[in-house]
């Protein structure tokens, strides 16, 4: 019996291509499952991330609202901070702990674990915190300083990944800051992070989320001077803060008031109205007087044309300065003890800059010749001066020109 050959299909056999099918999303059923867990577990948050840990949840779709069901105990409505009301919700979450560092710092830890296990979560974290800073307003008073306090123990503790710029830059919307919102939560948040952090990491701090030059912003726009600032920071007993600030302030205008300096000596403007400008400047700005005195010379000093090896031609171009503006000069060392501060400001450059180590007697015979220094300042400077850096040489090439001094004062 001959065996039939069985038929074939023919022509070529085209595979077909699965289609990813999405599968529908479902964040209430990803809420209800976190809350479940938490009540499981009593809130207990070391029993929590366990079960977390084991779980087969979809994470990497949910976490914004797994975020929201650590801080508020319930997913939110889309595009507000609305409790959604349909679904469950546990009494376990940040906002009903106490305000206080021992009670939030546990959950700190908690999503620290959490974001090492998943990292991809930092991404949720951030747009959470975003969310919730924007809309500080719609929680209670209370609810804010929790918030404030869990974002300083955050960047205490070095929470995975979270960046500055994400907590400070939203909180810079102009209805927040104008009702005081801001500044409300930005100190308990400085309150916070220093107690266990230096006024350096803290200014590290602002300064990654560009805000080290801009605490005024946090004020609304009425109470922007630095004598708000320094009120209520130090009422607040953040003096470190205030003195901070001041310090910038004081840097900016001393570098406004260097600049138009600078412009005005390269213009060769006149001394009379180069002092005249300078003296209103330095009022407006508060100026200490000795700070002024330092400020001139380092700014007469750096518009000196400096030759690249000549050394001749490098001390009489100083020398050449110190006569030209010697008038500018003598209208602000208008005592003793300024005086004694510019020879002081002279003796640090001359012992710091080798183009002038050899200058110092000249500049200061030139000051009297040009009445800056009176003799009795010199001779005090040269009897009793406190700055030593390179005291003991500079005095000994001084010390034919004090002879002078005192022999020209016998005589008289």
């Amino acid at each position: 019996m001959s065996s039939k050959e069985k038929p074939t299909l023919g022509g070529q056999r085209i595979k077909t291509r699965k289609r990813n099918i999405a599968a529908p999303l479902d964040p209430a059923s990803f809420s209800d499952a976190i809350v479940q867990i938490y009540l499981d577990n009593a809130g207990d948050l070391e029993l929590v991330a366990k079960s977390i840990e084991s779980s087969d949840l979809n994470f990497s779709r949910y976490g914004d609202t797994f975020f929201e069901v650590v801080f508020i105990g319930v997913r939110t409505q889309p595009g507000t901070i609305k409790p959604e009301e349909e679904g469950e919700r546990h009494p376990y979450s940040l906002i009903d702990c106490a305000a206080q560092r021992e009670s939030i710092l546990p959950y700190v830890l908690f999503i620290q674990k959490t974001l090492r296990r998943r990292p991809f979560l930092i991404k949720s974290l951030e747009n959470v915190m975003r969310k919730f800073l924007q809309s500080l307003e719609f929680f209670e008073e209370n609810e804010r300083q929790k918030l404030a306090i869990f974002t300083a123990l955050a960047f205490s503790q070095k929470l995975s990944g979270l960046p500055p710029e994400t907590v400070f830059q939203p909180l810079l919307k102009d209805n927040l800051v104008a009702k005081g919102i801001v500044l409300s939560f930005i100190t308990e948040f400085f309150k916070e992070y220093l107690k266990e952090n230096s006024l350096d990491d803290l200014i590290a701090l602002l300064k990654k989320g560009k805000m080290e030059d801009n605490l005024l912003e946090f004020f609304p726009s009425g109470k922007r001077t630095s004598e708000a600032l320094s009120e209520h920071f130090t009422k607040e007993g953040l003096t470190s803060l205030v003195e901070y600030n001041d310090k910038k302030m004081f840097e900016v205008k001393l570098k406004e008031i260097k600049s138009t300096l600078t412009t005005m000596i390269s213009e060769e403007a006149e001394i009379s109205e180069v002092t005249e400008v300078v003296k209103q400047q330095v009022k407006d700005a508060q100026f200490p007087d000795l700070e002024v005195v330092r400020m001139l010379w380092d700014v007469l000093m750096e518009a000196v044309q400096w030759s690249g090896k000549n050394q001749q031609q490098n001390s009489n171009s100083a020398l050449r300065q110190v006569n030209a503006w010697a008038g500018l000069m003598n209208a602000f060392c208008t005592s003793g003890k300024l005086e004694l501060e510019l020879i002081y400001k002279v003796q640090t450059q001359c012992y710091e800059d080798a183009k002038l180590m050899k200058l110092f007697p000249e500049i200061v015979r030139s000051l009297y010749d040009q009445d800056v220094l009176a003799e009795d300042t010199i001779l005090l400077w040269f009897r009793k001066g406190s700055n030593q850096k390179g005291r003991q040489s500079f005095v000994k090439t001084l010390e034919p020109f004090v002879k002078w001094l005192e022999e020209a004062e016998e005589e008289e």
